[in-house]
């Protein structure tokens, strides 16, 4: 080690330099990317292969700098794929995806080579270290955030999903994805590759890389005993015409022990062999996947290959690993560059794919968008025919797919199930087999894997990536697509660029699948939305009629950013409100559905019902949540009518809307902000009573901003639990939803 002159100033902060490198006069006096150029001209120029080992050295050094520097972070999964990372950039490819957020140092390693992050103010190594894990900074999981980066990773099994949206949104780009070794025990990857695959057969430019280095987080990963005869016949097995292995044992001349090897303890020339290899099989594969077959490259490297420590327990940095340690030190000093490396590697990374990540990736401009004109709307006459709100969204939902032909809407379960056939009708389901009875065809925008993560998985990818999407599913089993549609609502509030909101309509089945018993009522489900709602771009909508939906799907359609979970029946019900009402409601997050009056003066002894001994007037305000449980409400506002007590009955069809702004954390997001809530004066005007019942048939958790708010004497009536029943009525009633109960609870508040 020696004390640098002339350092980039880029490398500010960089521990140690080398004074002088192997092969660097030979193969490193010039860029392999040549000025004017994207990519290297050839795979096999020794000068491509020794920049790429260069630059795979690069990242592997600043993923161990960034996170010693907290002591925290996970640099070994990433250390054992950054040739083959080095390898895609170095032929011109940088809209990379990983399903592994363990990566993240390595991924904001490899954006700041070509300088992406400048855009966040992180100009050399030293801002790289200081702003990792922190607030502000580069998060210790990818998220929306980071100039460069298409998708945030988090939970296993969610990347494929970003990489197939942009692969269909964008022919003739390749969208690589890291997947873990340790995640391939995830079922959602193989699953959702395999329904895409059939789905579009002709989208083939994403590019699953597998990582497999024989470890996942704490202990051997599960596949780390198949062979490689085994591996290639598992992916071949799920549909892959194309299986591309690189296994670093082939070029070892270490003798090291195991299947998997680490390719830096090789000599200078096994190095080069095995890199060459690395990067003539990434451009197999990227040729292979841009030329319409399915494929996968398997690179097969030990963990932790160059970093600190080998196997599992390079996954993690701990209190104490500081870049100070002896073993931290050591590793750092065996990846070191010269300063005229660093600057090497920086100068082909700037020109690889024409400029930085931030400038180049295709999620740094929004996508274009069809103009949807005039989205017509049927408005049914209040108190008229009952109708299904379902279907009336349906056939705006069919609309919306006409005008666009990049929508698609997801469903694991069936949109005739839901009341929303109409779609099937309008859109087609995308299915190889052409059959006319039940509405499917190869070119179709109805996507229906059985699956709720790859309904979710590629509608809120597609969203985020910039197109319009509707995912709809049963309440009761949405759960399982949850966790990748909160990934990317938390993105989208993240994100620098304006994106269509991620719209869901959920099919509020707990109280109309009686008969289905329990499996088929979970409504509990609005706890998770309750709790996201204080995220600042969360907004679950609850219309209550055929009229409602389709305001409240309109209004969806016009925002960005947000998280939008439309929750209706498939149930013939009344019309109560008309189109401008509801646009009201989603302004004041509420509207009156009707009130009463109590009397002036209270009834005479003749006019008291025996229930009702004590008649002294006052109101009992309602604050309704969904549009089965206004049955009993109104059934409820006529028997304290009776009494001679007085009702508002207010429909809740835009809870977000009722908390205070300093509740919800929406000055925090950096795009599309929201800052709208309703005031004091008109909570009161809306709320005030003598008493107040909030009554959903799902989450009490919804109601929390009412309940908040209000001074009156209040109660909840909310699901408790699912039970085998033979309609609607009966499971309200065993969970205590029924007039009596109200009117009971009511007369004990008013007192």
């Amino acid at each position: 080690m020696t004390i640098a002159t002339n350092v980039p100033a880029f490398c500010e902060g960089i521990q140690y330099f080398q004074e002088s490198l192997p092969g660097f006069k030979q193969y490193g006096q010039e860029s392999a990317i040549k000025s004017g150029q994207t990519a290297v001209a050839s795979p096999s120029d020794k000068a491509a292969v020794y920049q790429t080992m260069l630059a795979a050295d690069a990242l592997r050094y600043l993923t161990l700098q960034i996170t010693a520097s907290k002591q925290s972070g996970h640099p070994g999964g990433f250390a054992s794929i950054a040739d083959t990372i080095a390898a895609l950039v170095m032929l011109g490819h940088k809209n990379l995806i990983t399903e592994v957020g363990h990566h993240a140092p390595g991924f904001y390693s490899n954006v700041f080579l070509d300088t992406s992050l400048e855009a966040m103010g992180i100009n050399n190594v030293q801002d790289l270290c200081d702003r990792f894990r922190e607030m502000h900074g580069l998060l210790g999981h990818l998220s929306g955030q980071i100039p460069g980066l298409l998708s945030p990773a988090g939970p296993l099994g969610q990347g494929q999903h970003f990489a197939m949206a942009g692969a269909k949104l964008h022919p003739g780009v390749l969208f690589p994805v890291t997947i873990g070794d340790g995640g391939l025990g995830e079922p959602y990857i193989m699953s959702s590759f395999g329904h895409f695959n059939t789905a579009f057969p002709q989208v083939t430019n994403f590019l699953p890389i597998l990582v497999w280095n024989g470890f996942s987080q704490e202990h051997h990963s599960m596949v780390s005993t198949k062979t490689n005869e085994e591996m290639i016949a598992y992916w071949q097995g799920n549909g892959f015409a194309e299986v591309i292995l690189v296994n670093a044992k082939d070029y070892d001349d270490t003798n090291q022990p195991g299947d998997y090897v680490n390719s830096t303890k090789f000599s200078f020339e096994a190095r080069m062999a095995f890199t060459q290899a690395v990067l003539e099989a990434t451009d197999k594969a990227a040729k292979s996947a841009l030329g319409g077959k399915l494929t996968v490259l398997i690179v097969k490297q030990l963990k932790g290959s160059g970093v600190h420590k080998s196997g599992a327990q390079s996954h993690n940095l701990y209190p104490g690993d500081s870049v100070d340690k002896d073993y931290i030190v050591a590793a750092l000093q065996e990846r070191a560059l010269t300063p005229e490396a660093w600057q090497l590697v920086r100068n082909n990374y700037v020109r690889a794919n024409g400029g930085a990540a931030v400038e180049t990736a295709v999620t740094e401009k929004e996508y274009y968008l069809a103009d949807l004109g005039d989205i017509p709307l049927t408005e049914y006459a209040v108190g008229g025919e009952k109708q299904v709100a379902t279907t009336a969204m349906g056939a705006i939902a069919g609309y919306v797919g006409k005008q666009d032909k990049d929508f698609i809407v997801t469903n694991a379960d069936g949109n005739a199930a839901s009341g929303i056939n109409n779609i099937n009708t309008a859109l087609k389901i995308i299915h190889p087999t052409t059959d006319e009875t039940y509405f499917q065809q190869p070119q179709g925008q109805v996507y229906e894997p059985l699956s709720e993560d790859a309904c979710a998985g590629l509608a809120a990818a597609q969203a985020l990536f910039g197109a319009r999407t509707l995912w709809c599913s049963y309440e009761s089993f949405a759960i399982n697509g949850l966790p990748i549609w909160q990934t990317v609502t938390q993105a989208m509030a993240e994100l620098r660029r304006s994106t269509p909101s991620t719209i869901t309509l959920f099919t509020a089945g707990a109280l109309e699948q009686g008969r289905n018993g329990w499996t088929h009522q979970r409504p509990e489900i609005e706890n998770y939305f309750a709790g996201m709602m204080r995220n600042g771009n969360i907004f679950p909508l609850f219309p209550c009629d055929a009229n409602s939906i389709q305001a409240c799907y309109e209004w969806a359609l016009s925002t960005k950013n947000k998280g939008i979970p439309i929750t209706a029946s498939k149930s013939p019900l009344e019309i109560r409100t008309t189109l401008e009402q509801t646009r009201e409601g989603l302004a004041k997050g509420g509207i009156v559905l009707q009130e009463i009056d109590p009397p002036e003066t209270p009834l005479g002894k003749e006019s008291r019902s025996p229930q009702s001994p004590l008649n002294k007037g006052g109101k009992v305000v309602f604050a309704v949540i969904g549009d089965m449980t206004l049955i009993p409400v109104f059934a409820a506002a006529e028997q304290l009518k009776s009494q001679g007590i007085g009702s508002k009955i207010v429909s809740v069809i835009n809870p977000r809307r009722l908390y205070r702004p300093s509740d919800v954390a929406w000055d925090s997001c950096s795009c599309e902000q929201d800052g709208d809530f309703l005031s004091d004066a008109e909570f009161s005007d809306l709320f005030d009573g003598d008493a107040l019942l909030g009554i959903t048939g799902g989450s009490s958790a919804m109601l929390e901003p009412v309940m908040l708010r209000s001074s009156s004497k209040r109660d909840v009536f909310a699901w408790k639990r699912g039970e085998t029943t033979a309609s609607a009525g009966q499971i309200m009633e065993f969970n205590g939803i029924t007039a009596d109960n109200f009117v009971k609870r009511a007369m004990e508040l008013i007192g």
